[in-house]
């Protein structure tokens, strides 16, 4: 291969316009963009998986097999997730679970201050 092919090559040229970002991006962005495909994807599975559940135990409730009372459930599963104890998930519950996981996901990790942002683009592109 020749220097002008080289230079001309498509991928090449999309690397040039996108040197002031790459020479941005930290190890901390890069995990931080892979932690949030993951997520996006797991988060996608365990969705389909509880709406597959919710559907059966729901067609056995409208059939008469089982009596479920949602009133207690939801109750009860608020409560296993409500960090501040006021009887309602909040945005303060959601921000208390993301410094968990963060701090989990951060711990020991050297240039880990573009990691949010990363994980961001990883949860919202991939």
């Amino acid at each position: 291969m020749g220097s002008d092919s080289e230079a001309k090559d498509a991928v090449s040229e999309a690397i040039e316009k996108a040197k002031p970002v790459l020479s941005k991006l930290t190890f901390g962005s890069i995990v931080g963009y892979c932690s949030g495909a993951a997520t996006k994807k797991v988060g996608k599975a365990i969705a389909v998986l509880g709406g597959l559940a919710f559907i059966a135990i729901q067609s056995a409730v409208y059939s008469g097999y089982v009596e479920v009372n949602w009133n207690k459930v939801q109750k009860e599963a608020i409560a296993k997730v409500d960090t501040d104890g006021d009887g309602e998930l909040t945005v303060k519950d959601v921000k208390t679970y993301w410094f968990k996981v963060k701090n989990i996901l951060t711990n020991k990790i050297p240039s880990a201050g573009g990691f949010s942002i990363g994980f961001l683009y990883g949860l919202s592109h991939a």
